[in-house]
């Protein structure tokens, strides 16, 4: 079987991050990926490095696509209206393309400039919208920490089915996100 004409690198991780979202990460394997695009897996190490630059790959594409997400959600907003503007982007995301989102989870690995960068990117956007609360660098950085951890506990609960009572998800998201931020409007940029 010969390569399909038009196969690319960027048609592969489309369609890994198809598999990815409909079986879950771990179903993501280059035979899986091959039987999906109807060439043989040989043919895909002319577009990645195996497995493991396969997941890198997408780890990018889902970074890219949650800051467009979060950025396109929060454009022309600060402080709390983007704080709630980017929380519900990311629950979004997390709820429409859970394989993928799960790509974006770990931390990038040193001497991977394109997940480096797309971390940098997704970070300095949420730095940028926490500006105006006067936190100073260190206090940014843990308030980023907080709101990264708030927002995927509760998508990750959510996704598991954690939430089984007869409430409306996306207004205990509001209230949860309020929440957070009412204890950043308590913080000081001296703060420990």
């Amino acid at each position: 079987m010969s390569p399909r004409a038009g196969l690319d690198t960027h048609t592969l991780v489309l369609a890994a991050a198809e598999i990815a979202d409909e079986q879950g990460i771990e179903e993501v394997t280059l035979a899986a990926l091959a039987a999906k695009l109807g060439v043989r897996s040989p043919s895909l190490y002319n577009h990645v490095n195996g497995l493991q630059g396969l997941r890198s790959l997408l780890a990018v594409y889902g970074l890219e696509q949650l800051y467009a997400a979060m950025a396109a959600s929060s454009a022309g907003l600060r402080g709390d209206k983007a704080l709630h503007a980017m929380g519900h982007a990311y629950v979004d995301f997390a709820r429409k393309r859970p394989g993928l989102y799960e790509t974006t989870l770990r931390a990038p690995e040193q001497g991977n400039s394109a997940l480096e960068k797309r971390s940098e990117q997704l970070l300095s956007l949420i730095i940028e919208a926490l500006a105006s609360y006067e936190l100073g660098e260190e206090g940014e950085l843990h308030a980023v920490r907080g709101f990264r951890s708030l927002l995927h506990g509760f998508a990750a609960l959510e996704n598991k089915g954690g939430f089984g009572m007869p409430l409306d998800l996306d207004v205990s998201l509001t209230r949860l996100i309020s929440m957070f931020i009412a204890g950043i409007h308590s913080m000081s940029a001296t703060a420990e």
